[in-house]
């Protein structure tokens, strides 16, 4: 089920939050779980039993480690089986076309592919490591097991960031998730509604929009059939190619940040402080900024439980390298069983350690000229990501946008998306949040913005056909 729908906007989400807010207390959290299976079964019912399995083997392992507290040996065992647990269903759904395809590339053989390995469920990357966090997190006695099998459901399948994150550990929701009386207050309802809007503002009005510039150059896929003509990456000029990869990036921030603020903006209409997950990545001054500013759940996580246990910078800067090129290369899969994404990985490797060794002070005391060499970087990392998608190719892509060619012109499409892409750009600074900090002490102006912008993202959404969320792919 997609946030930006009539099915949702109009009907899971009031009936949910009717169902919640009148719950009991102590139903609160049965209430919110059962809504999630059926928020996640709409459209992947088939899958329902691997978020069983996930949940139960997550929770077993959790007791169990509390229960052998005194054992140290038993406790690595359970923290293992959970973790294999976890990592062998994503692996399974996730990897097992990528792995089989490289195996016969590299020895020549014709390994068969599993039919049921070929679909990805939703989410999967993400709901698996919360379960992981959660179990590491026991292990660690950073937090206590969870007894209650509904509220730890209730945990693993909340709907505001099942699909596409922010990914949210445990202790982040841990005491909320017990506080069964006064849970939530008006106040942080009404904030959550305009993140929400806010969030679908995102989506709908800027990454739906612009996202047709990029369209208009690759054409429409689906499946890896051509639906709707484009250009065609072949008969674009080099400048043209650069504009669509803007779109391109412009789209995907849009997008990813817009149903991250519509989930924490649901959590908190819930009575849950879910963590930021992006802070304006395309202000940033350098490719380390930049990455702490995107997807701040994800590079949280693989600092916490990846980076620091291999030993972070503390055993000097051969190993600090060493463990930094085991993280960004896991980001990269992360993303996709892909050579692409493992490309994009190591490149933001390479990227990370120039600067880790002598760019970064260098970066610090620029003014205009680190923000322009972190821009063009990021381009040209979202050109790896994008490069297996349908309609582009890898190596096609760099070859236009490295290699001045003729072909269609931009000016054409700088014409049509002129203003949209200003105002894409505009959206990407401060000047957004400095406007709205302005005005939400009016309370007049607070709603009529908000429901001017919720207005215009019901027109949209009624007059255009459904786009699925980018990273419901990863």
């Amino acid at each position: 089920m997609i946030f930006s729908t009539i099915l949702f906007l109009f009907r899971f989400l009031p009936i949910t939050l009717a169902l919640y807010y009148l719950a009991p207390a102590k139903l609160k959290n049965l209430a919110l779980f059962l809504c999630s299976l059926v928020f996640y079964s709409w459209g992947e019912v088939k899958f329902f039993p691997v978020m069983v399995v996930l949940i139960l083997i997550n929770y077993t392992c959790g007791l169990l480690m509390e229960k052998f507290d005194h054992s140290v040996k038993a406790r690595r065992v359970l923290l293992v089986a959970s973790i294999v647990g976890s990592l062998s269903m994503l692996v399974f759904f996730k990897y097992s076309n990528f792995l089989i395809g490289t195996v016969n590339s590299l020895f020549g053989l014709s390994i068969g592919l599993i039919e049921a390995a070929t679909v990805l469920p939703l989410g999967i990357s993400f709901y698996t490591f919360q379960t992981m966090s959660y179990s590491i997190d026991v292990y660690r006695r950073d937090v206590p097991a969870e007894h209650s099998i509904i509220d730890f459901g209730a945990y693993v399948v909340m709907f505001p960031q099942l699909i596409a994150g922010p990914i949210v550990k445990y202790r982040d929701v841990a005491a909320q998730l017990h506080v069964y009386k006064n849970r939530y207050r008006l106040s942080q309802i009404q904030d959550g509604i305009c993140l929400f809007v806010f969030g679908l503002a995102k989506k709908v009005l800027l990454a739906d929009m612009i996202s047709q510039l990029w369209y208009d150059v690759i054409g429409q896929w689906s499946g890896g059939t051509l639906e709707i003509a484009g250009v065609g990456l072949e008969n674009a000029s080099t400048p043209l190619v650069w504009l669509g990869l803007l779109a391109y990036s412009l789209q995907l921030y849009f997008d990813f940040s817009g149903y991250s603020l519509m989930g924490i903006g649901m959590g908190k209409m819930l009575g849950f402080d879910f963590p930021m997950n992006f802070n304006l990545p395309y202000i940033a001054g350098s490719i380390t900024d930049f990455w702490r500013r995107w997807h701040m759940t994800l590079s949280s996580w693989f600092k916490e439980y990846v980076y620091i246990p291999l030993g972070g910078n503390r055993r000097g800067i051969k190993r600090q390298i060493f463990n930094m090129f085991v993280v960004w290369s896991l980001t990269g899969i992360w993303h996709g069983a892909d050579w692409n994404f493992v490309l994009w990985g190591v490149y933001y490797f390479v990227l990370l350690t120039i600067e880790k060794v002598f760019l970064l002070d260098k970066l610090k005391k620029g003014k205009v000229w680190p923000h322009v060499y972190t821009l063009f970087l990021v381009a040209v990392g979202w050109a790896l990501f994008v490069g297996n998608e349908s309609g582009v190719g890898l190596s096609l892509l760099f070859q236009k946008l490295f290699i001045p060619s003729g072909g269609v012109g931009c000016l054409y499409f700088l014409r049509n998306y002129g203003v949209l892409l200003a105002v894409c750009i505009a959206c990407c600074t401060p000047l957004p949040l400095k406007i709205y900090d302005r005005i939400k002490e009016n309370t007049f102006m607070r709603i009529a913005l908000v429901g001017l912008l919720l207005v215009l993202c019901i027109a949209y959404i009624v007059a255009s056909t459904n786009t699925p969320f980018l990273y419901f792919r990863f």
